[in-house]
């Protein structure tokens, strides 16, 4: 069985940490997000895997290579994003047999892959309790007999999943007509071996789509919650280390620091002297927490600083990211209602209370600036010392 891995998107909803990374090769945990779906494909049983790339394509490249943990990985360049059939026909001539597809910006409990394998033909459901904001499955005796968007009256409480295991002849299948909104849909293809073929419902015990910078935030909260401890890196005699905490080997917690689990140090990273990090943290390779800095459930990217005598809660810090001393992020709304944030010029609710600021590669803050909730700085942006900043920059 081969799996096709579709990570070709920019992710222009999760903008601006996409501005030069592909959004499913942004961090979850101690990979990227693309690498949890390949490894519970590969943790399935895939013989292949085939990465549909597209987007900034040698950073998947360059992370899986031609083998990924001793499973061979080939790619298809799907030039154009122009729906998931379209990219999954990018891979046309990969395919030979039966073949999985899954998306590279989901995440699936590896165990529900494991069952998709084994019950294909097959498409996995996850329960939803408001099911026509959704396409909605239809069964009969356990088998799946049509897929209905968005119905006034769903004939179940199954959503659409988008992980799919198809027969062999599906591959001709795919070269399928734009639909009402431009994009060649894998729907349609479903559609055909429905027809076909006896298709196996597989509910998924956990799923997510990640496609908003709070959605990436949840996914990290739900990924290191998985952490079992381990300390190989350097710890200072006086840092106290309380839960699953990770502390990589070439990873650096100096003296003073509390850290309350759960929380990933990657290696090169270096937390304090006097830092307090705690919640569901991300302090990935080489970033940088400094004196008597806290964080708090947060994602720091590769190489981002926060100096000292700051606060960052809530938050995702892009690669290269410079807080300088004294920045302060607010978290919480003084009306306690739900933090928005702009979303494609839109202002949408994220769905939390708390919720701080979505920070691009690059950007810098001046020493003892205020960063309100909800904020986006752009790639690049800067503050100036002492400002507060309430709009998006």
């Amino acid at each position: 069985m081969k799996a096709i891995v579709l990570a070709a998107g920019e992710g222009t909803r999760i903008r601006p940490l996409s501005a030069s990374t592909p959004k499913p090769m942004l961090p979850v945990a101690d990979r990227p997000l693309v690498a949890h779906t390949v490894d519970a494909a590969v943790d399935a049983g895939a013989d292949e895997i085939v990465l549909v790339v597209g987007y900034e394509a040698d950073t998947v490249r360059d992370y899986f290579g031609s083998h990924y943990r001793d499973v061979p990985v080939s790619y298809a360049l799907q030039e154009e994003q122009a729906g998931t059939a379209h990219a999954v026909n990018a891979a046309q001539d990969h395919l030979e047999g039966p073949f999985v597809v899954l998306n590279g910006d989901n995440l699936y409990d590896p165990d529900s892959i494991a069952d998709l394998f084994a019950a294909a033909p097959a498409i996995c459901a996850v329960e939803v309790d408001a099911p026509s904001n959704y396409g909605v499955l239809s069964t009969t005796d356990g088998v799946v007999t049509d897929i209905v968007e968005k119905p006034p009256d769903p004939p179940t409480n199954l959503a659409n999943a988008g992980a799919y295991a198809f027969p062999a002849e599906a591959a001709e299948w795919l070269d399928v007509p734009p639909s009402e909104r431009g994009e060649h849909e894998i729907t349609d293809v479903v559609a055909n071996v429905i027809e076909e073929y006896s298709v196996t419902p597989v509910t998924l015990d956990r799923w997510m789509d990640v496609g908003r910078p709070w959605e990436l935030l949840e996914a990290n909260e739900w990924k290191l919650g998985d952490l079992e401890r381990r300390i190989d890196g350097a710890v200072h005699e006086t840092a106290h280390l309380e839960g699953d905490v990770v502390v990589e080997e070439g990873a650096t917690v100096r003296p003073g620091v509390v850290i309350e689990g759960p929380v990933l140090i990657r290696s090169g990273a270096s937390v304090g002297p006097n830092a307090y990090v705690r919640g569901a943290t991300l302090i990935d390779e080489g970033a940088t927490v400094g004196h008597s800095v806290e964080v708090k459930n947060s994602v720091l990217s590769p190489g981002a600083t926060v100096s000292h005598l700051s606060y960052v809660g809530d938050s995702i810090l892009g690669r290269e990211v410079n807080f300088g001393a004294g920045t302060n992020v607010a978290n919480l709304r003084h009306d306690d209602a739900d933090v928005r944030f702009t979303v494609k010029g839109e202002r949408v609710s994220t769905g939390r209370r708390k919720f701080g600021v979505v920070v691009g590669d690059g950007a810098k803050t001046g020493i003892n600036s205020s960063l309100s909730p909800g904020l986006k700085l752009g790639s690049g942006a800067t503050t100036l010392p002492g400002e507060t900043v309430s709009r998006d920059r």
